[in-house]
């Protein structure tokens, strides 16, 4: 059976004034929904100012959280995230168009990544440029790619990694929840093996953290708490710009499943 442990923690960081990220979680209540649910994770930063972002990311979240708590049995995670993604997308994109009802448009907006875990994978979803990332055996991979102008400028060649890093295009967002009524997320599915430990964030994080330095801190703090409290410190050890939400989830065992007409079957 899969099993997991995870932390996470979120901090406002040195230079603003509140926190505009949110973060929740589902858990499984006992071996039965283990199987039938599985684990579920989310991180959103929020964008539009004063209390806009808080309320955009929150919304995401929350919506995100309550769509996965009512998955009908044998939906598959792959099918799932996409369409929460949509549904956290119109909660925001109707609240912005409220807000913004004095001639402003859509006031609010958010990145937003999830992962969902059962069996022996996980899926993940993102829009915008809030990442996940996979450590395994020592090194760390990111599986998302940011959906922003600096590395939509790397896809096609004009920069490189190491341009893309400093380029002021980093910061601006091709996709995010809320802009528009509807919205592309990104979707993969990957297998799990026992250690790996997958970790949530948002830019806060990884704009103020080198992923070298992400890599080293994980592998030096085994204690979940302790690791994401260190990331934390990093972030706010170089500058603490922005708000800053890490989850960080530890797969203790898996549970190998294939798959037969769509319906998954325990191999031996």
């Amino acid at each position: 059976m899969l099993d997991l442990e995870f932390a996470e923690l979120s901090d406002q960081g040195r230079v603003r004034s509140n926190n505009e990220d949110s973060l929740g979680h589902v858990l499984p209540m006992g071996p039965a929904q283990v199987h039938s649910q599985g684990w579920f994770f989310a991180i959103a930063d929020g964008m539009g100012g004063h209390e806009y972002g808080e309320v955009a990311s929150r919304l995401a979240v929350q919506t995100a959280l309550e769509g996965f708590r009512k998955m009908p049995r044998g939906v598959m995670h792959v099918s799932l995230l996409p369409r929460l993604v949509q549904e956290a997308n119109a909660a925001v994109y109707d609240a912005g168009r409220a807000a913004g009802q004095g001639g402003a448009g859509n006031a609010m907006g958010t990145t937003f990544v999830a992962c969902a875990l059962r069996f022996d994978s996980a899926v993940v979803s993102h829009v915008g440029d809030s990442r996940c990332y996979l450590f395994r055996n020592g090194n760390g991979t990111q599986l998302t790619r940011d959906h922003t102008m600096a590395e939509e400028q790397v896809r096609l060649g004009i920069l490189s990694k190491q341009e893309a890093a400093s380029n002021e295009g980093r910061h601006l967002l091709t996709r995010s929840l809320g802009s528009e009524l509807f919205v592309a997320a990104d979707t993969m599915t990957v297998n799990l093996l026992p250690g790996d430990i997958l970790l949530l964030c948002t830019d806060g994080l990884h704009g103020a953290a080198p992923d070298k330095v992400i890599l080293e801190t994980i592998l030096r703090n085994s204690r979940l708490e302790a690791a994401a409290q260190a990331l934390i410190e990093a972030a706010n050890a170089a500058g603490g710009e922005d708000n800053i939400s890490v989850q960080l989830i530890r797969v203790k065992s898996v549970e190998r499943m294939g798959l037969y007409r769509g319906r998954p079957y325990r191999l031996l």
